[in-house]
């Protein structure tokens, strides 16, 4: 009778395997923390997305985003250039907070002055400390020098560059067809291009750009040799590590270079882009659709290992699309890359996170890409151990909170300096110290700052220049 009774219990345990193993399952995905993605476009402008109502140039897959998530119509850099930007999104504090006021070019990426300086806790740092498995991949662009390495700020792998732009195509980088910039033109301020252009085919060795586009490809630490488009070597290492790296918490920083000059277009993508008939915005057509494809792929890779629930993607650009470089529109704003009018500052900006986020709506109000910091954090539960900037977007865009994110925001570089308080803003683009000239717009009625109120509304503008001020006085001198 015992040993049947031995056997009967036996039997019940293996048949109640199988529910005891998916309870266990349950329990594991519940307590996962969440993976963070941040895909960076460089230079792209606020007007290029089909989402951002771009029929033009197809982005079916960045759109994918916004259809499935939330899309962020005032969305924010902390600076008009690629470095600074960089900066406050790594660290989610204003860059001059510490310093980082400017962009560092050519020799000055090697300079040991000139880099995301070690004492500022990065995003990576943050998620690494409670268990994430880091990567960046693509373009660094916060000093090159071996202090400024990634890996000393968090990441655990690194595949890309460290200097401010990069070829496209393989050395020995002739035989391709790129675009010189061409010269400012009267104008061309409000995402539309003009004027005559330089187009010209030919050996790359002979019309590089002005800065060091042939700086090394790194794996980890040590220079390696790429043969593929490097929008298609990132985009196949962060399928890599998505695949490799499943099965733990992960924090994937894709940082592409595309659409950054030098414009270099893939045989098939300029093929499909053909009925373009500007050679010079059908080349740039190829850039943004190849780095629409690599989005694709790394949405799907999140899809097939299961992790769309678990994760929370975003995408967004680092600063608006330099215009007269490029062709890169920043409908209907004012400006481009380096300005502080708002195509300078602000840019395509969408989040999903199945399950937890919104589909298929917008957000309206005002936000930062210094929030990706504090909004990291409290998913991960991680604890934030310095002043920040920024807050945890979630609640909002959930609706738990129905107040604005931020009430205001400071830009200083150089003489070019902004403040937007509430749907005032002040911008500076001209002079240094107390001469500023400053101009005086009212976003809400005047979204391409084409009024400037500062003669007719002076007390305003001096309520906002005194702000900007106080602000400033936090604020420390540049570091390079």
């Amino acid at each position: 009778m015992a040993s049947i009774m031995r056997f009967l219990c036996m039997l019940l345990w293996f048949l109640s395997l199988p529910l005891l193993t998916e309870r266990l399952c349950s329990v594991e995905a519940a307590d996962r923390l969440p993976n963070v993605v941040i895909l960076l476009a460089d230079d792209l402008g606020y007007g290029e997305l089909g989402c951002q109502g771009n029929p033009e140039i197809p982005t079916p897959h960045i759109d994918s985003i916004a259809h499935t998530g939330v899309r962020m119509t005032q969305g924010y850099v902390t600076a008009p250039n690629c470095s600074p930007s960089r900066a406050g999104l790594l660290t989610g504090k204003i860059p001059t907070r510490f310093g980082y006021e400017f962009n560092p070019i050519g020799a000055r990426n090697e300079d040991p002055a000139a880099g995301l300086p070690p004492g500022e806790r990065t995003l990576a740092e943050m998620l690494q400390d409670v268990g994430y498995a880091t990567a960046l991949i693509g373009k660094w662009h916060q000093g090159g020098a071996a202090i400024y390495h990634p890996f000393r700020h968090g990441f655990d792998e690194f595949f890309g560059f460290t200097h401010e732009g990069h070829f496209f195509v393989p050395p020995p980088y002739h035989g391709v067809t790129t675009m010189l910039r061409r010269k400012a033109l009267p104008g061309n301020e409000r995402g539309r291009w003009t004027g005559d252009r330089l187009i010209l085919t030919t050996h790359m060795g002979h019309s590089e750009p002005d800065y060091d586009a042939n700086n090394p490809i790194i794996r980890g630490g040590q220079p390696v040799e790429e043969d593929l488009y490097l929008t298609d070597a990132f985009t196949r290492e962060a399928v890599d590590f998505i695949e490799r790296t499943q099965d733990r918490p992960f924090f994937l920083y894709v940082a592409y270079n595309a659409v950054h000059s030098p414009l270099q277009g893939a045989d098939a993508y300029m093929e499909k882009m053909k009925s373009i008939p500007d050679v010079h915005r059908r080349i740039f057509a190829a850039m943004l659709a190849n780095l629409d494809d690599s989005v694709g792929a790394i949405l799907n890779q999140i899809q097939e290992c299961g992790l769309e629930e678990d994760t929370l993607i975003v995408f967004l650009s680092d600063n608006g699309g330099p215009t007269r470089e490029l062709t890169s529109s920043n409908a209907p704003l004012r400006g481009e890359k380096g300005h502080m009018y708002e195509g300078g500052l602000r840019v395509p900006f969408i989040m999903k996170w199945k399950g937890t986020l919104p589909e298929a709506e917008t957000y309206d109000q005002p936000v930062s890409s210094l929030d990706l910091y504090a909004t990291s954090a409290a998913i991960a539960n991680a604890e934030i151990t310095h002043e920040i900037d920024g807050v945890n977007l979630i609640p909002y865009l959930t609706k738990e909170l129905d107040s604005r994110p931020h009430e205001e925001f400071f830009w200083r570089q150089g003489s070019r300096s902004a403040l937007r308080s509430g749907d005032w803003k002040i911008v500076n683009m001209t002079r240094r110290g107390p001469d500023k000239d400053w101009e005086l717009y009212n976003l809400s009625e005047d979204l391409s700052e084409e009024t400037n109120l500062a003669t007719s509304q002076p007390e305003r503008l001096q309520d906002l220049i005194e702000r900007w001020e106080q602000l400033n006085s936090e604020m420390r001198e540049p570091l390079f």
